[in-house]
């Protein structure tokens, strides 16, 4: 009993961190959310050529990790401090994805660092999840600068080597996690605010999708906390509901 006192104290404690009300789950895996998930997205294929060489399709954990230290596909390259590969485990079932590297992002090596990057941790640990058991990456590797939105041309060529990374790890879920990210990887124009509360489908590979707000603007926004806190929840509940 002791232990169950301490699990659900621990996970108050990180819900106060989120700025989120806690309250008690009416049952095993229950969605706290009178939203309801919208129609599955369509499936768009994969393309590995979109980076310019499919190639990569073949590469392993240390040939790929190489090959993003040495990209020069884009512009981004001349700027960058380091490229950010990703960071976690690497046989995680849930695959948390942003959009790019940030300042400290960029001086690390490692994505979501800094206060964001902390907010997203205490996310994590709100649903019982520790951040080495998930793995996290970004839409880009490098910082474009001075954080501006990822470009098109960008995104495309550094596609290949997020695509190879989730043909590796084989994620149960894909958390995307903010507007960019979520756009790109369900390859839409729709705001956030539609994508959010829905479970999606990746691409042609048949992993669920669930999108959030990103860390960096729920701190600037704190009172969309809540609905992000309900998006975790769905993203628990459908990875409960896989066989």
């Amino acid at each position: 009993m002791s232990s169950l006192m301490e699990s659900r104290n621990l996970r108050l404690e990180y819900l106060q961190a989120m700025g989120v009300q806690a309250w008690e789950l009416r049952g095993a895996g229950a969605i706290v959310s009178e939203e309801q998930p919208d129609a599955v997205a369509q499936a768009v294929p994969v393309s590995v050529e979109a980076a310019g060489s499919a190639d990569v399709a073949q590469l392993d954990w240390p040939e790929l990790e190489t090959g993003v230290a040495a990209c020069t596909r884009c512009e981004l390259h001349q700027t960058r401090t380091q490229t950010v590969f990703g960071v976690g485990n690497r046989h995680a079932d849930w695959l948390v994805i942003g959009e790019a590297p940030g300042k400290d992002e960029d001086l690390q090596g490692e994505p979501f660092v800094g206060r964001a990057g902390q907010l997203l941790n205490a996310m994590l640990r709100a649903i019982g999840l520790r951040r080495d058991q998930v793995y996290i990456a970004n839409i880009l590797k490098c910082r474009p600068p001075n954080n501006r939105d990822p470009r098109p041309e960008e995104v495309t060529c550094c596609e290949a080597w997020l695509m190879r990374q989730i043909e590796l790890i084989r994620p149960k879920l894909i958390l995307a996690v903010g507007r960019i990210a979520a756009q790109n990887l369900l390859q839409t124009d729709a705001p956030i605010g539609k994508l959010r509360g829905s479970v999606h489908r990746f691409r042609d590979t048949g992993i669920p999708l669930v999108a959030t707000y990103h860390p960096a603007y729920l701190l600037r926004s704190p009172l969309e906390k809540r609905k992000a806190w309900q998006d975790l929840q769905l993203a628990v509940k459908t990875m409960g509901d896989q066989p």
